[in-house]
């Protein structure tokens, strides 16, 4: 096992840098019989890697070879099978279990205890050692085996260098020169040892020789001592000298770290008292004018605004730490306090004086500006007001609660003074308006300026269809399906209505536009999107959106965070709170004047809407207008809603003949007014849906009243009255009634030829049952040649009835029929000749029908008409012609 160690080692290891400590001859358990040797081997490098190397002997030769390589540190546990007993298997466990059996026990346990060793050295992993005595694990193995690693022979092979070159060449010359160096080994040693003894001899002589000059160096040696205390000597002198220099140079540099410190405060204090001058120093120009500067002058105040701007530098001023601790700083302060306090209060006189002398002033012009129904333009004033722009900034940063005074003084006198203006403006315009139907008031019994109606829709009756003779003496029910029509109202009067309401939508623009432009500029609003808007209001929240002036702290804290637009909304709710109040009672006089006014109201206020909500669509005019439109728009409605109420309510006369009914005529001069009114308008919505259902409601109440009608005949009703609301609608070209369009023009066809169809059968009377008894038996399923043969309809019977109708007696009844339906159909519509030319078409239809029978069914007969096609339209045209 010896021999295997060394040349493993020779051959495997050395050349990797490896030394073997451990081996053990072992095959796997089981298996057959293939023996290998499992090595332990340590690294020479550091670190030291520890393996287990499983070696093979080589099949095709006597070498060995490395077959497989474990890491020590992978190993998790050791299995020796059985300590008590002698057992040569083991297991090893790494990635996987390994199991084997070794040529012997004791080879079994010196390769374990190896193993055990090696892991207390170099790794000291928790390895399980498994089934092994702790003898064995504990006491080292003997040394006389030769197939054991023990710890003197590791420690040996630690403490172990090799030969280096120069060694083993030198131990090979001197082999040659003993060649009996080998086959004698005693004589070469001592061969070596009396040449050992040569070379101590000479050594020892050559040491006697060199005493004397040992002595001479000796000597030397004490004189340099000599000299060495002798410099010590002289240096100790020199640092004490030193000494008495270094305190001095000490002193020194702290008089100097002293003159320095004192010049840094020195440099320090000058720069704060140079940044108090320049920032805290307020010139007597600018103090004068605070004091006594002219705020009615441009330069006066200019130089105000200079001097304030100056002073809020000086206040805003940030004090580095320890200055508020200086005494003249803290007078500073109090000057600059008193400063502004000063200024402040005249700026709040002077300014309450031109609010309360402005509003006296402007009083004295309405009377001009309200004979032309225009506003007064406040221009003059903003012009003036907005020079003191920027002191109300400065106001507004230093002064809160006198910059929300003057807020408030403002807005009060302003309401007061809009109010008035606005109040007489309405009263002029409501004067024009009621005047634009002087003669509306003896008709419909308007009664002075007011525009009030003496009745209303909603206590007129029922109305009331008399024919078509007595159509003009109905003019006045009219009235009742809009109140007025363009018959009764003059259309010049709606247009002067409608420039009327234009004008007055057109004066309240620019004013609520200029007054909000000024505010925004004059109290700064812009600047600062979260002020609390400083209004004088009562101490709950009023329906116009004004806020209390003194709110609880949540409340205040909560109005903070609105923006800047809402507290110019909520400014301009208080300057201008009759405005909406006003239009109302504007829009209501012009709906009680004439319901169709609505239309003209709703384009108007629908187009300053659109255009006050592209300017800014929070402004208090796009809300104020949005709000009034919302009125106009149900007032709209309400007119809608009152004619689909009125056609429902519509009865007929038994006595006349209906014709077109009025509400027909009506939804015609509706649609005509309508059309021209919302031409590019935006709200062309609305109007559409109004359309749908006035048009649904015309249709129905039209059946209704064709199904109670007892004087005309319900297709004429229906063909009537649907041909003219087809002719309206392809008139008018209204796009989103094209479905009511095609269905009245349907309707119109349906009833036209079911009135004919039902017409003609009255002057072929006998014969029309004739053939429809012919028509019977041949669906009964009698065959058409032998319908000859039924008794009652046999060849003498067809020509009995033939002979009933010559061709004068069918010229007789078309004149009857023609007259009859010359009775039936009115005369606005002029539906009589497309009703005859019809009739005219069915009579050939059903001419030829029963020519088409008598071939059929007698064959061969002979039996003809006493009439032909060509006398037919002799006929008809005669009878057309001398009607």
């Amino acid at each position: 096992m010896t021999a295997i160690k060394h040349a493993l080692q020779r051959d495997i290891f050395t050349p990797n840098d490896e030394r073997l400590l451990g081996i053990v001859n072992v095959c796997k358990a089981g298996k057959k019989k293939k023996n290998c040797f499992l090595c332990a081997t340590v690294s020479t490098e550091r670190p030291v890697q520890v393996k287990v190397v499983k070696v093979k002997k080589s099949d095709k030769g006597d070498f060995y070879k490395r077959q497989q390589t474990w890491e020590l540190r992978d190993l998790t546990e050791v299995d020796a099978k059985d300590a008590s007993k002698e057992n040569p298997e083991f297991d090893l466990h790494f990635e996987k279990v390994y199991r084997w059996l070794a040529s012997s026990t004791a080879e079994k346990n010196s390769f374990i205890s190896c193993i055990w060793k090696l892991n207390q050295r170099y790794l000291r992993k928790k390895v399980e050692f498994v089934n092994v005595s702790s003898q064995l694990l504990e006491e080292s193995v003997p040394s006389g085996e030769s197939q054991s690693v023990a710890g003197g022979d590791e420690d040996a092979l630690d403490d172990y260098q090799e030969l280096s070159t120069r060694e083993e060449q030198d131990i090979e010359g001197m082999m040659e020169m003993c060649e009996y160096a080998i086959s004698n080994a005693e004589a070469f040693a001592e061969q070596l040892s009396r040449e050992l003894h040569v070379l101590d001899g000479a050594n020892i002589q050559s040491i006697m020789a060199s005493e004397k000059q040992v002595n001479i160096l000796m000597q030397l040696l004490d004189e340099a001592l000599g000299e060495v205390d002798t410099i010590e000597g002289k240096l100790s002198s020199y640092e004490e000298m030193l000494q008495s220099v270094k305190e001095q140079m000490d002193q020194i540099s702290q008089s100097n770290r002293l003159i320095q410190i004192s010049n840094t405060n020195n440099v320090k204090l000058l720069d704060e008292i140079q940044f108090l001058v320049n920032y805290m120093d307020l010139s007597k120009g600018h103090i004068r004018a605070l004091q006594e500067g002219d705020l009615t002058s441009p330069k006066g105040i200019e130089a105000c605004i200079n001097a304030s701007e100056a002073l809020l530098q000086c206040m805003n001023v940030a004090l580095r730490p320890g200055h508020d601790k200086l005494m003249a700083v803290t007078q500073q302060q109090l000057l600059f306090a008193e400063l502004r306090d000063t200024f402040a209060r005249r700026l709040t006189n002077h300014l309450n004086n031109v609010f309360v002398h402005q509003g006296h002033d402007q009083s004295s012009t309405l009377v001009q500006h309200t004979a032309e129904m225009s506003l007064p333009k406040h221009s003059p004033l903003h012009r003036d007001l907005l020079r003191y722009a920027k002191l109300m900034e400065w106001l507004k940063n230093t002064h809160r609660e006198k910059y929300e005074g003057l807020s408030r003084t403002y807005v009060d006198y302003m309401s007061r003074l809009y109010e008035r203006e606005i109040k007489d403006f309405f009263e002029v315009a409501k004067v024009k308006m009621a005047g634009t139907s002087k003669e509306a008031k003896g008709k419909f019994g308007l009664h002075g300026s007011s525009g009030k109606l003496t009745g209303s829709t909603s206590s007129l009756n029922k109305l009331t269809v008399q024919g078509s003779n007595s159509r003009r003496s109905q003019s006045s029910s009219l009235l009742d399906m809009g109140n007025m029509s363009a018959s009764d109202l003059d259309v010049a009067d709606r247009t002067k209505f409608d420039k009327i309401f234009e004008q007055v939508l057109s004066e309240l623009e620019p004013l609520c536009l200029a007054e909000q432009d000024f505010i925004s500029k004059f109290f700064k609003l812009q600047q600062h999107p979260t002020v609390t808007p400083p209004l004088a209001q009562p101490e709950t929240e009023d329906v116009d959106g004004s806020m209390p002036s003194k709110m609880p702290p949540q409340a205040e804290h909560r109005h903070s965070m609105s923006s800047e637009k809402d507290i110019v909304r909520l400014m301009m709710n208080k300057i201008f709170q009759s405005i909406e109040t006003e239009l109302n009672s504007l829009i209501a006089l012009g709906d009680k004047i004439d319901s169709f006014n609505s239309l003209y109201m709703l384009v108007k206020m629908s187009h300053h809407v659109w255009t006050a909500e592209n300017v800014d669509p929070a402004s208090y005019l796009s809300t104020t207008l949005g709000n009034v439109l919302v009125t106009v728009k149900r007032n709209f409605d309400k007119c809608i809603s009152g004619q689909i109420r009125q056609m429902e309510e519509v009865k007929i006369s038994k006595k006349s003949k209906v014709g077109i009914l009025l509400f027909v005529t009506a939804f015609e001069e509706f649609a005509e007014l309508a059309e021209t009114i919302f031409r590019n308008a935006e709200r062309r919505g609305d109007l559409d849906k109004a359309y749908v259902k006035l048009i649904r409601a015309v249709f129905m109440n039209v059946e209704k009243v064709a199904n109670e009608s007892q004087k005309t005949p319900r297709d004429v009703v229906m063909m009537e009255n649907f041909h003219h609301i087809f002719s309206t609608l392809s008139r008018l070209k209204i796009s989103c009634l094209d479905a009511e369009r095609r269905e009245a023009k349907h309707k119109y066809t349906d009833h036209l030829q079911s009135y004919v169809i039902n017409s003609l059968g009255q002057p072929l009377e006998k014969l029309n049952h004739f053939f429809e008894g012919v028509e019977a038996r041949v669906a009964q399923g009698v065959r058409e040649e032998e319908v000859s043969y039924q008794l009652a309809f046999n060849k003498q019977e067809l020509r009995k009835v033939i002979k009933e109708y010559p061709g004068k007696e069918v010229k007789k009844g078309l004149d009857n029929l023609y007259k009859k339906v010359d009775k039936h159909l009115c005369e606005e519509e002029s539906l009589l000749q497309v009703v005859w030319h019809s009739m005219q078409d069915e009579f050939i239809r059903q001419y030829k029908h029963f020519e088409d029978l008598i071939g059929r069914c007698y064959p061969g007969s002979g039996i003809t008409m006493d009439f032909t096609i060509q006398d037919m339209l002799e006929y008809f045209s005669s009878i057309a012609q001398s009607h």
